[in-house]
């Protein structure tokens, strides 16, 4: 039987619909699951994305790419496959893509996690033949905790730097992770910051639906930062722009933080295992949820994951060509 879903050096093809999903490779046609830069990749000719991805992917590659938003839910033809987008629970507008030829069905998940947060659509569970599923985090030694109390140990962490005088600047990617970390934080506190880079998503969150504390950019001499939080991305860790924010103590939220030695391998002064990525039992209770027969996983740890499946008379394998994970958590 032919399947709806090929691998091709560009990525994953549908030769019955002719368009990619998460191409690597320029394409003409590409179906995009996210905004994250491992995913959606410039110089594709068409773009099509959920509503809410849309202009969070205009921020990332250009207003004028072309590009399209669709519903979460409505199916579409595209030649002779039929095409649908259902919520992943990653980031605003990340999406699982529903692929349908000839009465098989294909789940391209993009990155996903079913426990819920209040920055983004919640994860939708969709039935299938074959799933392909990340596994970043597809170690038994990675599993969360829910977001509430991680937000609760940010804001004693920030309380206790406000006593002892201060800033606390805290690292997460600009697109997603601080979203979600602006909405947990406790504006009574203190004032809040956030990189430049964070700002331009804030508006997009907004309109659906998000809503966030008072968050300011920081000023050039501005020099009293003793109790603020300031949120900022990795990529100026170790950058001049962190040293105006002197004796601040320094925090890192991540799902990497579950592994001892990473806090300490960053020089972090806290660690917060806060991940928009499916945990352990996250990926084994989606990878059941979705009846798939077999299972293709991509992205991370899979030989581990795909020999636990196997052990349990489930058809999984690593995704041929699906490379290693560059991009963000």
């Amino acid at each position: 039987m032919d399947e709806p879903m090929i691998v091709r050096p560009e990525g994953l093809y549908c030769p019955a619909g002719g368009f990619f999903i998460d191409p690597r490779g320029r394409v003409d046609k590409a179906l995009v699951t996210h905004a994250h830069s491992d995913h959606a990749r410039p110089g594709h000719g068409r773009y099509l994305v959920s509503e809410s991805c849309l202009p969070l992917l205009k921020l990332r590659l250009g207003q004028e790419i072309q590009a399209e938003g669709i519903a979460y839910g409505k199916v579409c033809k595209i030649g002779d496959a039929h095409v649908s987008f259902h919520r992943a629970g990653h980031i605003l507008g990340s999406s699982q893509i529903r692929v349908e030829v000839g009465g098989r069905v294909w789940v391209v998940s993009g990155d996903y996690k079913p426990q819920p947060d209040r920055s983004c659509e919640a994860f939708e569970l969709v039935k299938c033949d074959v799933f392909v599923s990340e596994c970043t985090f597809g170690l038994p030694v990675y599993r969360w905790q829910k977001e509430g109390i991680i937000h609760q140990q940010i804001n004693a962490w920030w309380q206790e730097n406000v006593e002892a005088g201060r800033p606390s600047m805290l690292f997460a990617y600009s697109l997603g992770k601080a979203q979600r970390l602006l909405r947990g934080l406790d504006s009574s506190i203190g004032p809040i910051f956030a990189h430049g880079a964070v700002h331009p998503f804030l508006p997009v969150y907004e309109k659906y639906g998000v809503v966030f504390p008072k968050v300011q950019k920081p000023k050039e001499g501005s020099g009293e930062w003793a109790g603020s939080m300031i949120v900022a991305p990795p990529a100026v860790e170790d950058a001049g722009w962190t040293r105006r924010f002197k004796g601040a103590s320094r925090g890192f939220a991540s799902g990497w933080m579950a592994v001892r030695g990473a806090r300490r391998r960053r020089n972090l002064d806290r660690g917060f295992v806060l991940s928009d990525h499916a945990d352990w039992s996250g990926l084994l209770e989606v990878i059941e949820g979705t009846g798939a027969e077999c299972v293709k996983l991509t992205h991370g740890n899979g030989e581990p994951l795909a020999r636990y499946l196997q052990e349990r008379g489930v058809d999984a394998s690593m995704l041929d060509g699906s490379g290693e994970r560059t991009g963000e958590e």
